[in-house]
């Protein structure tokens, strides 16, 4: 069932969105070469808890072990935190997360570079950034569904990368996943009608090569089938007369 929101509810899923706001400027400075995934995500939990109310979204959801999702270069999405994983100079990092506060939630990702990064995966964070700016301003009452994909696909595929169409975007409030599904391709003027109210998590997955991906033994961790690397950005984001409005923004 599909859900809009009133503007005080909006302002709710906002309160827990902004909490990540503020958290990802404070990983950014922490992504360096030589630190364990394992210590951001226990910096991220430290951080979420310490606003009051407020909790790990992730943290045991459908049986997930920690915080946040940390995916490395061919790692696309929900890749684990451990203690052996010690980023390196040149990695690609995604990072995401989602805080419950007052039983709402804000759900957000960034891919950082770790140190010097070559020019090809600046380029792919560049374009996925872009991808998702993109889809955010198609996040308009009268839109479509399709229009939202299908800015995230042409931006992408102009750039001669592709969009993984196995993982989507999603709705989001009460519950960290609600309908509808947002996938990151399709067709404009077709699917569901945007309408004032809706709150959306739109978050592109771009990958160097095939669009394929494929799960790992342990169950969790995504990673492109071919290998090479992947970036990942995600806004949570309401969809109200005045525009799209972004929940889950930087803190200046």
């Amino acid at each position: 069932m599909i859900v809009l929101r009133t503007e005080a509810e909006i302002d709710a899923i906002g309160r827990a969105a902004a909490v990540l706001g503020r958290l990802f400027p404070e990983l950014r400075t922490r992504v360096v070469p030589g630190v364990t995934t394992a210590e951001l995500d226990a910096f991220a939990e430290e951080f979420i808890r310490s606003h009051e109310g407020a909790e790990p979204a992730f943290k045991g959801l459908y049986g997930f072990p920690a915080t946040l999702c940390t995916s490395v270069n061919r790692e696309v999405v929900h890749g684990i935190p451990t203690a052996a994983r010690r980023l390196e100079e040149g990695d690609l990092v995604s990072v995401d997360a989602g805080v419950k506060l007052d039983g709402w939630f804000g759900d957000s990702a960034r891919t950082f570079a770790v140190g010097q990064v070559d020019a090809d995966g600046r380029r792919l964070l560049d374009v996925t950034y872009r991808a998702l700016e993109a889809a955010v301003d198609e996040a308009r009452p009268g839109k479509r569904l399709g229009d939202v994909g299908a800015a995230v696909q042409e931006v992408a595929e102009a750039a001669g990368f592709t969009v993984v169409r196995e993982l989507v975007g999603h709705g989001i409030g009460r519950g960290p996943h609600e309908e509808p599904q947002v996938p990151n391709f399709g067709s404009r003027g077709r699917g569901l009608e945007l309408k004032a109210g809706l709150v959306l998590a739109i978050e592109p997955m771009v990958n160097e090569g095939v669009a394929d991906v494929r799960t790992l033994k342990d169950r969790w961790t995504v990673v492109t089938a071919d290998g090479l690397r992947s970036a990942h950005f995600e806004h949570t984001v309401a969809v109200t007369d005045n525009g799209p409005r972004i929940l889950s923004a930087d803190a200046a």
